[in-house]
């Protein structure tokens, strides 16, 4: 057990090598799960091009959908953009800086899907076999076939051993034709996307550096506040527990000595220490007004360490905020404010 958190504090220390790698999987595992799919054409002229279009388009969409799934910076975008206003702002630079690092990572193995689909040239074959120009590639005296006829044969073009119009158009040189055209689309698919992740990951500081540099210190700290508010409250909860159970075994060994059915305990020494721990907040209501407190009404990002607290302070502020958002009287507030009145 203590390998595997190891392992879990190692991945969360280092998330973003972390979600690089992930994304890394998904896109070779893209790959291998096209070069294992089975592609069968309908060889339909209703249903080629639906089919054609479904897989070269429907996977990506799974794809991209997990990889937002996966990426643990999902939840984190969500509640920093649906959070109330109270004392502290949100930066929509910050948002979007956020959003796009999740849409980056989750649109790489998408892009392999497409990318390896119109190199192989199936789908295309498939979707776009109905539109060939027979003119310029098949026998001009079969033009006399009526045109749902015509679809009919050509939409066996990808069903070699069922296509039986050779005397229209050779089945070899129109799988040719339309596998050139879904290999040249690939190659043009693949240099967009290689000059727009160009463009996004060198010359988009050149342009905004302040601005970028601003979201993404912004977007780290929220993700380091995080996940210190998650081991606080962790070490809090394990304080609690234990204080509970260190409380209830004290009741039964006083109720064992009223008894005379058992000796008197020296109290654990640790006890003290798991109390302090728990700054003030020893029950079910006050922590869940304390959490409430922390989703509703953050502290604002303007630190005063050599100033003590005032009424009109930082503490003052964060009363007001929290009464009119929780509509809770101040007296019943999870912090202890006898330093103010002293």
């Amino acid at each position: 057990m203590d390998k595997f958190r190891m392992v879990f504090q190692f991945l969360q220390s280092n998330q973003e090598s972390f979600m690089s790698g992930i994304c890394g999987i998904m896109a070779l595992a893209s790959a291998q799960l096209y070069s294992a799919f089975d592609f069968n054409c309908p060889c339909l002229p209703r249903y080629n091009l639906a089919y054609g279009l479904g897989v070269l388009l429907v996977p990506p969409l799974i794809l991209f959908l997990l990889g937002f799934v996966l990426n643990n910076n999902v939840s984190m975008l969500t509640e920093e953009w649906r959070r109330p206003q109270g004392q502290r702002g949100k930066d929509a630079a910050v948002l979007r800086y956020m959003f796009c690092s999740v849409a980056q990572r989750a649109m790489i193995a998408p892009a392999v899907w497409v990318s390896v689909t119109l190199l192989d040239g199936k789908c295309i074959t498939c979707a776009f076999c109905t539109a060939l120009p027979v003119e310029a590639l098949g026998n001009a005296s079969h033009h006399s076939l009526p045109q749902g006829e015509m679809k009919r044969v050509l939409a066996r073009i990808p069903c070699q051993e069922i296509y039986d119009g050779q005397e229209l158009v050779a089945n070899e040189v129109a799988i040719r034709y339309l596998r050139c055209i879904s290999q040249a689309l690939g190659w043009c698919f693949v240099l967009l996307m290689t000059t727009l992740a160009f463009l996004v990951r060198s010359l988009r500081p050149c342009f905004t550096q302040a601005v970028f540099l601003k979201s993404r210190y912004w977007s780290h700290y929220i993700d380091i506040e995080r996940k210190l508010f998650d081991e606080t409250c962790a070490e809090h909860a394990k304080s609690f527990a234990k204080v509970c159970i260190q409380q209830f075994f004290q009741s039964m060994s006083k109720d064992l000595v009223a008894t005379h059915c058992h000796p008197p305990r020296k109290a654990p020494t640790d006890a003290g220490e798991a109390s302090e721990k728990l700054l003030g907040i020893t029950d079910w209501g006050t922590m869940n007004t304390a959490l409430k407190s922390w989703h509703r009404c953050k502290p604002p990002l303007h630190l005063h360490p050599a100033a003590p607290l005032s009424s009109n302070g930082w503490a003052g502020e964060w009363l007001v905020c929290l009464s009119s958002q929780l509509q809770i009287n101040t007296s019943g507030l999870p912090f202890r404010l006898d330093a103010q009145e002293s």
